[in-house]
This record gives C-alpha cells, sequence and structure tokens, in this order.
C-alpha cells in the first residue's frame, strides 16, 4: 500500500509540475501579448509600469530602496534595504512589508508579486502546491530586512529558483543567476 501511495505522490508531483509549466508558458503568452511587450512600445515602459506598481504594493519607493535576490543551494532569499541608514521611513516600512510577505508566502498567499508582475510569475503555482515545503524566515539587516526562503525538497527549491531568477530579471538587479553556496 505504502508503495502505490508513493507511486501516486509522485504522479502528483509530475502532474503539477507539467501544469506548472505550461501556466508558465502561458504566462510568457500573456506577456507577449501585453502592451507593454509589444515590439515598439517604449523599451522602459514596462519597467515603469512595474515600479509604480511594486511602490503601491510595497509601500515604500523603489527609488529609496535597494532590492537584491539570491540563490542558495537550499533556496534563496529577498533582500531590500534604505539607500540611506538614516531613512527611517524608508527602513521601517521595508521591514514592515518583508516580515508581512514571509508570512503570506507562508500561507501561499503570492497577491503581491501577482499584482506587481500582473501576472503569476514562474516558480509560484509550485511554491503555492508545495508551501508545507517551504519555509519563509524573516530577518532584519542592517538598513532593512531579508526574506529567507529554504528547503530541502528539490522541487520546491527548483521552483524557488524560478521565481528569484524572474525577479532578478524583471527588477533589473543584476544579481547572479547562478546558485551560490548554502546558509
Amino acid at each position: 500500500m505504502k508503495t502505490q501511495q508513493r507511486v501516486f505522490s509522485a504522479l502528483c508531483l509530475v502532474f503539477f509540475a507539467t501544469l506548472t509549466s505550461a501556466q508558465q508558458a502561458g504566462n510568457e503568452d500573456t506577456m507577449r501579448n501585453c502592451p507593454m511587450h509589444k515590439e515598439g512600445a517604449p523599451a522602459d515602459s514596462h519597467h515603469v509600469v512595474l515600479e509604480k506598481r511594486g511602490d503601491e504594493a510595497m509601500g515604500f519607493s523603489h527609488e529609496k530602496t535597494t532590492h537584491h535576490f539570491f540563490l542558495s543551494a537550499n533556496g534563496g532569499s529577498i533582500e531590500v534595504t534604505a539607500n540611506e541608514a538614516t531613512d527611517k521611513r524608508s527602513v521601517d516600512a521595508v521591514r514592515a512589508h518583508l516580515s508581512h510577505i514571509a508570512v503570506m508566502f507562508g500561507d501561499g498567499d503570492f497577491g503581491t508579486p501577482i499584482f506587481i508582475h500582473d501576472g503569476i510569475p514562474p516558480g509560484v503555482t509550485s511554491m503555492k502546491l508545495l508551501k508545507s515545503k517551504i519555509q519563509y524566515k524573516y530577518e532584519e539587516i542592517s538598513s532593512g530586512g531579508r526574506v529567507r526562503i529554504e528547503s530541502s525538497d528539490a522541487i520546491a527549491i527548483a521552483a524557488i529558483h524560478d521565481f528569484l531568477r524572474f525577479q532578478i530579471s524583471e527588477h533589473g538587479t543584476g544579481d547572479p543567476l547562478k546558485v551560490a553556496g548554502q546558509y
């Protein structure tokens, strides 16, 4: 009976991974049809809309803060800091936002990145399905905060990496797309 359960579980994971790939391909089609991605649209118009939505959703200015997304062997992290350590308003807003994000993501709620990017970012569907296998931990850092996203499940780690690589690309942070060491 346990063998049947394992086979069923494996088949479910394959099905959901395939579904996620299909949804992501659909998301790419959506992006191709998006007026902000069409040929001839101003090169930075998508980024301008992204930043505006981000400022609205996060409660602080992208111009006063710096975002980083890092990949690690067991997941990765989201880090945001105020550009000026003395900017208490931005520091407090960053910390409030990231501590809230850690809770939301842990509950499987990815409404904020879906709103900011006007679509489902790669990796999100799998991260929602595998939420019990992923840990989100908020930490205060100098002038801001960090959300560590960790798992020991290979499929969850791949989804986390897809999500973080998308963030690096969309936000143009220049962070490495390769996996760094484990925490």
